[in-house]
């Protein structure tokens, strides 16, 4: 049985700085790549970042992230992480992460390319 569960959300001030990770099990986790979604209140579910399996060296951002997100993985832990820097208000939203249907990150936008998801994290950036 898939089971993937995020961590890492919080409270924090606008600039200020969170990891998220990413812990999944019931797979073979390097095999899959991994993406990381948020959803705002009475927003769509929008994909922020994607990993692709193995070594990870496809790596994608949402425009909105680039220069302040890093997604990393460490697949002997069944470990993905998200780094967020420079946070600001409007990052704020319910995190998930989800497990790919492919090894690479092949239409990582949707929502449908993933098939096991995570519960999510809150993130609120607010002064």
């Amino acid at each position: 049985q898939v089971k993937v569960v995020e961590s890492g959300g919080g409270l924090v001030q606008p600039g200020g700085s969170l990891r998220l990770s990413c812990t999944a099990s019931g797979f073979t986790f390097d095999r899959y790549a991994i993406g990381w979604f948020r959803q705002a209140p009475g927003k769509e579910r929008e994909g922020v970042s994607c990993i692709s399996a193995a070594r990870g060296s496809i790596i994608t951002y949402a425009e909105s992230v680039k220069g302040r997100f890093t997604i990393s993985r460490d697949n002997a832990k069944n470990t993905a992480y998200l780094g967020m820097n420079n946070l600001k208000p409007e990052d704020t939203a319910i995190y998930y992460c989800a497990v790919a249907n492919y090894v690479s990150c092949f239409n990582w936008g949707s929502p449908h390319s993933f098939g096991s998801w995570g519960q999510g994290t809150q993130v609120t950036v607010s002064s």
